[in-house]
């Protein structure tokens, strides 16, 4: 199962970033650069759990949110997706530090079609300067807002 995990550090304090990471409003879009309005839906939203479905044209995936603010975490789990199976996800670790936030990501995907297992191949060899580099943009923007 292809996974891959790095750290990027902020300036936003842990709950200004889980803020960012849990904020299913209509402006989620245009915060995070792969997801379109097409492709955005929030199913349920609790106090600490959604279920929401994200991505664009290339992927989408439908999945569940658990956030702890206490722990500093936030687990994303895919339901359902065009690309990813059942043992996908996202797992959001927060820890004050510096003056503001490491986010440490871990990210774990399982291929359930044949262009979800090619990208699934190359998350190990690109994912952590990729996704390292879409969520310092993401994180940068929110500092400056």
């Amino acid at each position: 199962m292809p996974k891959t995990q790095f750290t990027v550090h902020t300036t936003l304090s842990p709950g200004e970033v889980l803020g960012l990471l849990t904020d299913f409003g209509p402006e989620r879009p245009e915060k995070w650069p792969n997801i379109d309005d097409a492709h955005f839906t929030v199913h349920e939203l609790g106090a600490t759990t959604a279920d929401v479905t994200e991505g664009n044209s290339m992927g989408w995936e439908r999945s569940h949110y658990a956030w702890d603010s206490t722990a500093g975490t936030v687990t994303v789990d895919t339901v359902e997706s065009n690309l990813w199976g059942p043992g996908s996800g996202w797992l959001y670790e927060l820890t004050a530090a510096n003056g503001g936030t490491d986010v440490h990501v871990v990210l774990t995907r399982k291929g359930n079609s044949l262009k979800g297992k090619l990208i699934g191949a190359l998350i190990p060899v690109v994912g952590a300067s990729a996704l390292g580099k879409q969520l310092k943009s993401v994180l940068r923007k929110a500092e400056a807002a």
